[in-house]
C-alpha cells in the first residue's frame, strides 16, 4: 500500500517555470506533511524525473518553455501513457481544450485539472491532489464548461432525467457513488443504477482504455 492509498503523505514532482509559483507551491506542500521529490521549470524534464523518483503525482503547468503555449499538458499526456499509476493534476491559469479532452478521457482516472486562480482554500487544493493521487478526478467547474463548449455532442443531455443530470453535476465535482448517495440521500446501488443510466444514454460503452466518467462529464452543459 503507497502513501497515498493510506492518505498519508505524498510523493510530489512538480513542473512550474515560475520559479517563486513553483518554490511556494512545494513550501505549501512540505508544509503538510507531504514530500516534493522532484522540481522542474520545463516539460521536456518531466517524464525524466517521474522516472527516477516515481512519484503518487505530478502537478504540471499547461503553458511552460520554449514556446509557453502547451507543452506541459502534452508532456503530461505522454506521462500519464509512460507512468499509468502516476496521477496528473495539471494545475494552471489557463484552459486549453486541444490537448484537454486527449488528456482527461485517456485512461484510468488519476487525472485533474484546476485553474490557479480559482483555488480559494490550500486543504481544498491538497484533497484534490490525493484524490488524482488515488486514481479519482478533480475538474474545475469552468474547465469542464469551456471543454464542453468545444464538444458536438450536446443533444443526448437532453435524454437524462433531472436525478440523472442531479447525479452528473456531482460526478464532475469528483464526487465518489459513496459521496454522491450521501449527497442526494439516496443508496450507493441507486447511484450506480443512475450512472449506468448516464453512460447508456450518451452512448459511452464499457471500454478499458477511456474514462467513461470523464466522457459523461465532458457532456455536461455549464
Amino acid at each position: 500500500m503507497t502513501a497515498a492509498d493510506a492518505h498519508g503523505p505524498l510523493r510530489v514532482v512538480i513542473a512550474e517555470d515560475s520559479a517563486i509559483l513553483r518554490d511556494g507551491l512545494a513550501g505549501l506542500l512540505t508544509d503538510r506533511g507531504h514530500e516534493v521529490v522532484a522540481m522542474v521549470g520545463d516539460a521536456t524534464s518531466l517524464s525524466e524525473v517521474v522516472d527516477a523518483h516515481r512519484p503518487d503525482v505530478a502537478v504540471v503547468d499547461v503553458r511552460m518553455p520554449p514556446s509557453f503555449t502547451d507543452e506541459g499538458l502534452l508532456a503530461a499526456i505522454e506521462l500519464r501513457r509512460k507512468y499509468p499509476d502516476t496521477g496528473v493534476l495539471v494545475f494552471s491559469q489557463w484552459i486549453e481544450t486541444r490537448y484537454a479532452t486527449e488528456l482527461l478521457a485517456a485512461g484510468a482516472g488519476g487525472v485533474g485539472y484546476l485553474l490557479k486562480d480559482r483555488v480559494a482554500d490550500v486543504g481544498d487544493f491538497v484533497d484534490a491532489l490525493h484524490r488524482v493521487a488515488t486514481g479519482g478526478t478533480a475538474l474545475d467547474p469552468e474547465v469542464v464548461s469551456q471543454l464542453m463548449g468545444a464538444s458536438r455532442q450536446q443533444d443526448s443531455l437532453a435524454r437524462l432525467t433531472p436525478r440523472e443530470r442531479e447525479v452528473l453535476e456531482l460526478m464532475a465535482q469528483g464526487l465518489t457513488n459513496n459521496a454522491i448517495a450521501t449527497s442526494l440521500t439516496v443508496t450507493e446501488r441507486a447511484v450506480e443504477k443512475h450512472i449506468g443510466n448516464i453512460f447508456t444514454k450518451l452512448d459511452l460503452p464499457p471500454s478499458d482504455t477511456r474514462h467513461r466518467r470523464v466522457l459523461a462529464v465532458l457532456r455536461l452543459k455549464g
